[in-house]
């Protein structure tokens, strides 16, 4: 009579499931085990190994889309701002700065002790002098990062990585008015990449840098031009590392993304920055008005801005090398810019690079 009783609930209620639980655990779980089949690819290419093209199917792009990556994000992106004590710190990013390579001798702050959390450190500025900005070539690299793909734009297609492709329209979205970016107009029979394409003779180019969290998060103007428009596709936050790039077929297409466009002395040229899981934070110095991972927007959907008025029939200026926009973690780069025919690169599929080095030249 003096033991205590003990209360339970039914079954039913304990093991109840719920589909978004049922959601997090098999996207969840199916997104690990992606890892470790990339991390594979990576051993293998290391080795020297040529890995077969092998994408995706429908149902397995959709699993991974069913993961809340962006709810994920946004969640990850309010840890990264909590303030982390004095004592604490040190430790914290001691095993960031192991676990991803980061030299901090280039850092404009070396004292880990400065950075009040992870986001202030993951977005640190360099030493001036770090990064030496290249006057002899037209386009420089506009962040650190290595290359996934670059070269000529055909059939309206993009590589995201060799053998993988995207629709250009896609990625870019419908043609703008021609009014923002002072082009003349093309025939209407033309396909979408020839409408870009402002000047006789010449051809589209495009480059794709992958920036690796233990990168330098911030980037820079590849050029001097002008931005004359932003569009923000809101969209799905998925990995972005050259494995998950050579999986699934239009995987920047896919994820959320802000779009850059406008013109320079050779006409067309566009910037895009490309979130990924965790790097649902893009940030546009001079654009205020640009909230990304944000729920107010819905997949499928895309926002523009002009940044053309009655005011600045301008634009925004941008010289090389001038400060544009951070990530919060890491993700990708791509330029697609119009160019003449002799415009060279000089560049290697898979190398690294670092902000300020050449990209190409005429």
């Amino acid at each position: 009579t003096d033991r205590k009783k003990l209360h339970t609930a039914p079954v039913g209620q304990v093991f109840r499931l719920r589909p978004f639980h049922v959601l997090v655990a098999t996207g969840g779980g199916y997104a690990g085990y992606r890892k470790y089949e990339d991390y594979k690819l990576e051993q293998l290419e290391k080795s020297g190994i040529e890995v077969p093209v092998k994408l995706a199917s429908e149902w397995e792009v959709a699993l991974y889309k069913s993961v809340p990556t962006r709810l994920l994000s946004r969640a990850w992106g309010r840890l990264n701002q909590v303030e982390l004590p004095t004592w604490l710190r040190k430790p914290v990013y001691s095993l960031y700065i192991w676990t991803f390579g980061v030299n901090m001798k280039e850092a404009a702050v070396e004292d880990l002790h400065h950075y009040r959390n992870l986001s202030e450190f993951f977005r640190r500025k360099l030493k001036p002098q770090a990064r030496p900005v290249c006057c002899l070539h037209s386009v420089i690299s506009p962040s650190d990062g290595k290359i996934l793909n670059f070269g000529q734009v055909k059939n309206c297609e993009v590589e995201q990585v060799k053998g993988v492709t995207y629709s250009l329209e896609s990625f870019l979205g419908p043609r703008i008015c021609t009014e923002d970016l002072h082009f003349s107009q093309a025939p209407p029979g033309n396909s979408f990449q020839q409408q870009l394409v402002t000047k006789e003779g010449n051809e589209l180019y495009h480059c794709v840098i992958y920036l690796a969290p233990g990168d330098y998060h911030c980037f820079h103007s590849p050029t001097d031009w002008r931005v004359s428009h932003r569009r923000h596709f809101p969209g799905s936050l998925m990995s972005v590392n050259p494995g998950v790039a050579r999986w699934i077929k239009e995987l920047f297409c896919h994820n959320e993304r802000v779009v850059l466009t406008g013109d320079w002395k050779h006409g067309f040229f566009s910037l895009t920055a490309v979130g990924a899981t965790n790097v649902g934070s893009i940030r546009i110095y001079f654009d205020r008005d640009l909230h990304t991972n944000s729920p107010r927007y819905s997949k499928g959907s895309y926002n523009d801005f002009s940044f053309v008025s009655n005011n600045n029939k301008e634009g925004i200026p941008m010289r090389k090398g001038e400060h544009l926009g951070e990530f919060n973690l890491g993700s990708t780069i791509v330029l697609i810019f119009e160019a003449p025919k002799d415009f060279k690169f000089h560049l290697k599929a898979g190398q690294k690079i670092r902000f300020g080095e050449a990209l190409g030249s005429l």
